[in-house]
């Protein structure tokens, strides 16, 4: 095992998840909810990366259609996506900004009908892709993510 390439081999079905900022797979493990799902996760924090310099990388054994990749545009679009079936790369995906998320992000303005109503969704629709910015569905209130 001379080589540093990782072993996809052992993910039957899922996800392998590459060009992570470095540092940012907790936030991901989290918006994927994958503490919820009964799947296998390894994470691998701070490779090296001749593109990145350092990077995250996360496989995630799970059946394809659990992970909402629409959450994962939104928390870094620069993330390569590599599905997996039957132990080999069936598909790489280029990652947009969703045009719309729900419960990832809370409105922050207190008279917000979500900050009333708790049992409402958070709804953000993006508004300046260019920005990457998003407002709130009931109140507009801006959310910027850089």
């Amino acid at each position: 095992m001379g080589n540093s390439t990782l072993n996809v081999s052992s993910i039957e079905e899922g996800f392998v998840l590459d060009h992570i900022q470095a540092g940012k797979s907790m936030d991901i493990y989290k918006h994927l909810k994958l503490d919820k799902l009964d799947c296998c996760v390894a994470i691998i924090k701070n490779a090296r990366s001749n593109k990145m310099g350092k990077k995250d990388i996360m496989k995630i054994e799970c059946p394809i259609d659990v992970i909402d990749l629409d959450i994962l545009g939104f928390i870094d679009h620069n993330i390569t996506v590599n599905i997996i079936q039957q132990n080999k790369i069936v598909e790489k995906r280029e990652l947009r900004l969703p045009k719309q998320i729900v419960n990832v992000i809370k409105c922050k303005n207190p008279r917000c009908i979500t900050s009333i109503e708790q049992e409402l969704d958070q709804i953000f629709v993006l508004t300046d892709p260019e920005k990457e910015e998003y407002r709130c569905k009931y109140c507009e209130q801006r959310y910027k993510k850089k």
